[in-house]
């Protein structure tokens, strides 16, 4: 088996949600646009052009190819869906609004807040602030809880698709990578898809469990998978980024969109220079398919 670690990484990892939450989401004072008639968001394509979606959002597209990665995950209309810890809800913006015009379901197992970490509490409602504002264009999203101790992620078997979207590093970090491999098996109708994006480590170095550079490894990102039971049925490049040379001072974290330019947790170093870093664009990343045996 892998090696597990423990949960003593938290607060890393929240403020990482919250980052995401600061960098990604809509100002508060900027007027959201009305939601349009839900038949106009049963392709993929017009779900990720939905005039719903802020500009900072679209301007990371090109970087995260959403219309690709959904196709060579199998995304269908009517679908049921499990998006793991869906952050600030980059993804959410577009699954959402397109399961909802085609009859599908969405869950969504946010940080698990456990009543002791104010800042896990903090980006789980404002997520469910943002769902709430535009319920009529998202629809009803099944809010669940993914964490150390958390129950099911979504009905067992009940899913056609679970995507892990750039949060395997952080699940290392908290000793929780191998539960949630197991809890997206559970969730997953046979036959049932893993999807998933992640920073891509160098390959041959030795993995640290704890990636704290929020760089994995594809072969241990595969590892995971198959030792929970799951089939690998593709890989692609759509994500990938051959600029990335994934030896950065503030790991994957310096590139964009965070642009760290001291440690977490730290002030800003001023006159840090973004420039070579800005040029390299977001991260080379793995873009994985499993399955759920059937």
């Amino acid at each position: 088996m892998l090696p597990d670690t423990t949960w003593s990484r938290r607060g890393v990892i929240v403020a990482g949600a919250a980052a995401s939450l600061a960098g990604c989401g809509r100002k508060a004072a900027e007027a959201p646009p009305k939601a349009p008639n839900k038949a106009q968001n049963d392709t993929i394509e017009a779900a990720v052009g939905g005039s719903w979606r802020s500009p900072a959002d679209r301007a990371r597209d090109p970087w995260r190819h959403p219309v690709e990665s959904l196709t060579f995950w199998d995304l269908k209309p009517g679908q049921t869906v499990v998006e793991f810890w869906p952050g600030a809800g980059w993804y959410t913006e577009i699954l959402a609004p397109f399961l909802a015009a085609t009859k599908g379901k969405l869950h969504a197992p946010t940080l698990q807040a456990d009543g002791q970490d104010p800042s896990a509490i903090e980006v789980v409602e404002a997520y469910r602030h943002k769902l709430a504002e535009k319920s009529k264009l998202y629809g009803r999203v099944e809010i669940t809880a993914f964490g150390p101790t958390s129950g099911p992620v979504a009905p067992a078997g009940s899913a056609d698709l679970v995507l892990f979207l750039r949060n395997v590093h952080n699940w290392m970090a908290a000793g929780i990578a191998e539960k949630a491999f197991k809890d997206a098996l559970v969730a997953l109708k046979p036959g049932g898809i893993l999807g998933i994006e992640e920073h891509r480590g160098q390959a041959g170095r030795i993995q640290d469990v704890l990636a704290a550079d929020g760089y994995v490894q594809q072969a241990y990102v595969e590892q995971m998978a198959q030792e929970a039971g799951f089939i690998m049925v593709g890989s692609s490049e759509i994500n990938a980024n051959p600029l990335d040379t994934k030896d950065h001072p503030f790991g994957v974290w310096t590139l964009p969109p965070t642009r760290l330019s001291a440690p977490r947790g730290e002030p800003p170093e001023p006159g840090f220079d973004h420039a070579k870093y800005d040029a390299i664009g977001e991260s080379d990343r793995m873009t994985l398919k499993f399955m759920k045996p059937k």
